[in-house]
């Protein structure tokens, strides 16, 4: 029988430790013959990117050991960073001094670029020129507005060469693309105030013999259409993802002419944050194995180039991406609600899939996993918002008959990244305790189309904040949580909205957790990397034409609406949001002696790496949560510095 105890002080079979243990995270997966390749981020290596190769009998090696440093520094973000030729030799950017290095079977690293401020990433290998195509940052004369190009570096033994530029002139570039028969090359483009998914257009270039361009045309995008993932097919065609009818769909251009293949309500491509994205691939001369998302739920499925038809396929995961396939063999990374994430490898004719990699071993017993319900429910200006709601879990325990959950908000960073109902047992720590959890996608967020990304345009720190002050409700009101004790949480972007509710909806929450959040807009708008410097003209107002804006929605001029207890999580070393920003937050709150805990750690920037700072933010948000809500608070953890708490009472 359940024992019967207060919502939160369940005891958890999921510990602190086992949630900030060393899971790797997977980067992008690519098939090269009958090898798959893909990169790993290691916590317990000290952040250390590895690249990995399983052959065909499974069998896992590292290519790259340490003190190889697989990462591009490219827009900030990396993501694609190596190319592996057919006969294994490998073409990677190296973190510590970003330059190209190449590595054949059995032999040494050696650099193909010089030793410059130039970063590279997105990379496209053409065999028989034996070039490298792909992105290149220029840091030399202004790093913070550093200039973006699609060079080709040749990959031929002799001196270092920063490459050839193949085009030019524009802010942003990514995607190289080659085709099958070497004589056209595929990329994107945008300039400022855009980000890629507010628009870029598509270009080809012809290349000769030489692999020089001698001519080039615009075959989709502008200023106000995403184009996502161009890709070859088998037999020359030109694929991609438009947003043009307002949902990420497929299209084909062949002979100057495009071909919607699929109109759908549905996303078939994601906001491009980092290179080599990947939602789709070529399982045969008319397949595609593809993945979307529509209505909240991911899928993945087999579209017919000739008919347009979709077939959906019933695997045992609900999130996918970075999907590769060769022919009839098809690799991807998925995630479910009882799985983490995991490297699988499918023969698309059987369906039959392979387990090749997982993250980590599951620490605890499923039966004790919340598995999330998605959510739509009303808010501001009679629209509709999303989420996932995660119910306490716990078989051992059973809250008081009269009693309701406290519920943990949860505001994803971006802000048009995106929640699911994959596994994260960041949030089965608090489910396992009794806590309810609503991951919100809030306006802003992917995978609802281009109409609900667009909501937040102009209206950061506003349709956000509604949007979860209207989740508590719509929670509440259907006896699912007590919106008596709410608390509202996120790092960075999702930090900032974290404060805006405080400040700006006062008593809305009864607690909030910040991290490293983002407190001055027109800071962020000033000293922030290129790839995000004008990212915030469409998000709240051009800038510095709309300072007064900046200045009225940012949490660091209103720390004194600010009457809910509050616990600051801060990196020392953080260069995005500094220090001092969260400090004038909580001297206000310490000035007011309203409830406040400040946790700065020494070495941690922006996004905590160790697992000492990992390991004391979610034990000291139990504790901060324990005593604000009144429930008892956990006794095997070191106690959140809460000033003020006993002046206004625990459960006010």
């Amino acid at each position: 029988m359940a024992h019967i105890a207060p919502y939160g002080s369940w005891q958890s079979p999921l510990t602190s430790d086992q949630v900030v243990a060393g899971a790797v995270t997977f980067g992008p997966l690519r098939l090269v013959g009958d090898a798959t390749y893909w990169t790993e981020t290691r916590p317990d290596e000290g952040g250390r990117t590895t690249l990995i190769r399983c052959d065909r009998e499974g069998t896992l090696s590292e290519v790259t050991p340490a003190p190889a440093h697989v990462r591009t520094r490219a827009h900030e973000y990396g993501g694609l960073s190596y190319a592996v030729a057919a006969d294994g030799t490998l073409y990677y950017s190296e973190f510590t001094n970003q330059r190209v290095y190449r590595l054949s079977p059995g032999g040494q690293s050696e650099p193909i670029t010089p030793h410059l401020p130039l970063r590279y990433a997105d990379y496209e290998l053409d065999a028989r020129r034996q070039r490298l195509y792909c992105v290149r940052e220029d840091h030399r004369v202004a790093p913070r507005q550093a200039i973006s190009t699609i060079v080709s570096l040749s990959v031929r033994p002799g001196a270092p060469r920063r490459g050839t530029v193949l085009a030019g002139g524009n802010d942003f570039y990514s995607s190289p693309r080659l085709s099958p028969d070497g004589r056209s090359l595929a990329y994107l483009t945008w300039n400022h105030p855009n980000m890629p998914w507010d628009g870029c257009e598509l270009w080809v270039a012809t290349l000769d013999e030489a692999g020089a361009v001698t001519a080039r045309a615009l075959i989709a995008g502008g200023k106000d259409e995403s184009i996502f993932q161009p890709e070859w097919s088998p037999d020359g065609a030109l694929y991609f993802t438009s947003d043009r009818t307002g949902w990420w769909n497929l299209y084909r251009w062949r002979a100057g002419v495009v071909t919607p293949l699929h109109p759908a309500e549905a996303e078939f491509g994601k906001p491009g944050w980092s290179f080599g994205m990947s939602a789709y691939a070529f399982a045969g001369p008319d397949r595609i194995l593809c993945a979307w998302q529509a209505k909240g739920h991911a899928r993945l499925g087999l579209l017919d180039t000739r008919t347009g038809a979709l077939q959906a396929l019933y695997l045992p995961w609900t999130v996918f991406f970075q999907v590769q396939a060769a022919d009839e063999c098809a690799v991807f990374m998925a995630t479910s609600p009882t799985e983490p994430p995991t490297i699988v490898q499918m023969d698309v004719a059987s369906r039959a899939t392979r387990v090749l990699r997982r993250a980590y071993a599951l620490p605890m017993d499923p039966a004790f996993i919340s598995v999330a319900r998605h959510m739509e429910y009303p808010t501001a200006g009679e629209r509709m918002a999303y989420g996932y709601f995660f119910p306490p879990k716990n078989p051992a325990y059973a809250g008081p008959p009269a009693e309701r959950p406290p519920v943990i908000v949860m505001v994803h960073g971006g802000p048009t990244s995106a929640t699911s109902d994959e596994l994260d047992l960041s949030i089965q720590y608090w489910t396992t305790r009794g806590f309810a959890v609503f991951d919100v996608d809030y306006s802003g967020s992917s995978g609802y189309g281009r109409a609900y990304r667009e909501r937040l345009h102009g209206q950061w720190g506003i349709a956000d904040v509604a949007d979860c002050v209207h989740a508590v409700r719509y929670l509440a009101e259907r006896g699912l949580v007590d919106g008596s004790r709410a608390a509202i949480t996120g790092g960075s972007a999702g930090g900032y909205t974290t404060l805006a509710a405080l400040a700006f909806s006062p008593g809305a929450f009864r607690a909030g957790v910040c991290l490293f959040g983002v407190s001055d807009l027109e800071a962020l708008a000033r000293e922030t990397h290129k790839f995000e410097s004008r990212y915030l003209d469409r998000l709240v107002a051009p800038y510095p034409e709309g300072a007064e804006i900046y200045k009225a929605r940012s949490p660091i001029y209103r720390a004194s609406q600010i009457t809910d207890p509050l616990l600051v999580f801060q990196g020392l070393d953080d260069k995005v949001v500094p220090p001092a920003q969260a400090e004038v937050i909580v001297e206000s709150l310490r000035a007011r002696k309203v409830p406040v805990a400040y946790l700065a750690f020494a070495g941690e920037g922006h996004g905590f790496r160790g697992k000492a700072a990992l390991k004391r933010t979610l034990e000291a948000t139990h504790d901060f949560y324990a005593r604000v809500f009144g429930f008892p608070a956990p006794e095997d953890v070191e106690p959140a510095p809460i000033e003020h708490l006993s002046e206004r009472g625990a459960h006010a």
